[in-house]
């Protein structure tokens, strides 16, 4: 007889983007980060996967959702594990550029920023979200 398992041995699914654009004054590339108050911390825009969604498509439908803005993906950014209250969480990541749109704050995010790559990496709340901005950089051949 097979053991039971229970839910919480199976990681919770998400998906997000690298948000980036060039900057409007000077062509150089923008990191998009978003504000979440109910953590009070600074991250790339992701969110859980629907049942049954695409992860390329729930990474941009959370893209658009938190940020506002429209993004065409480029290239698959390594996926990060980790563990969130207690459960292990999986999340896929692309490089997408933004295309369009606008930031209307939420309850779940309230403030966005546009930095540089540099800049981006020291805002970060987590360091394992600093190893996208380098995946992104290698990606776009700018390291």
């Amino acid at each position: 007889m097979k053991p039971v398992t229970q839910d919480n041995e199976y990681p919770v699914q998400a998906a997000g983007c690298v948000l980036w654009r060039r900057s409007p004054a000077d062509g150089e590339p923008q990191i998009c980060l978003v504000h979440r108050p109910k953590y009070d911390d600074w991250s790339h825009p992701k969110g859980k996967l629907k049942r049954g969604e695409d992860a390329l498509n729930g990474a941009l439908r959370e893209v658009e959702e938190e940020t506002g803005h429209r993004a065409v993906p480029g290239a698959r950014l390594p996926t990060v594990r980790y563990l969130a209250n207690g459960r292990p969480k999986e999340v896929r990541y692309w490089a997408a550029e933004a295309v369009g749109g606008a930031f209307t704050p939420s309850d779940e995010v309230d403030r966005i920023l546009w930095l540089s790559p540099k800049a981006a990496r020291n805002r970060l709340t987590q360091p394992r979200d600093r190893t996208l901005v380098d995946a992104l950089l290698a990606g776009l051949h700018l390291t």
